[in-house]
């Protein structure tokens, strides 16, 4: 599991394709995102949640965070 901005992500991945999927767990909004190394993947996931707080901010909305996670 990864961490980045206080949001966490699960990790797959698909040796068919050669590619890892991760997805963030912390949020009912879908955030997804993969890379072909550890550090592709790291680095997409960090600039995914940096996207979606900064796509929240610009519609005025909080971001969403599942219970567990406030």
């Amino acid at each position: 599991m990864i961490e980045h901005a206080g949001y966490r992500a699960g990790i797959r991945y698909d040796d068919d394709a050669g590619l890892f999927h991760g997805e963030v767990i912390d949020t009912r909004d879908v955030i997804t995102f993969q890379g072909t190394s550890v550090a592709e993947l790291r680095q997409a996931f960090n600039d995914s949640v940096d996207e979606y707080l900064k796509v929240c901010a610009e519609r005025g909305r909080n971001p969403d965070r599942e219970a567990s996670a406030r």
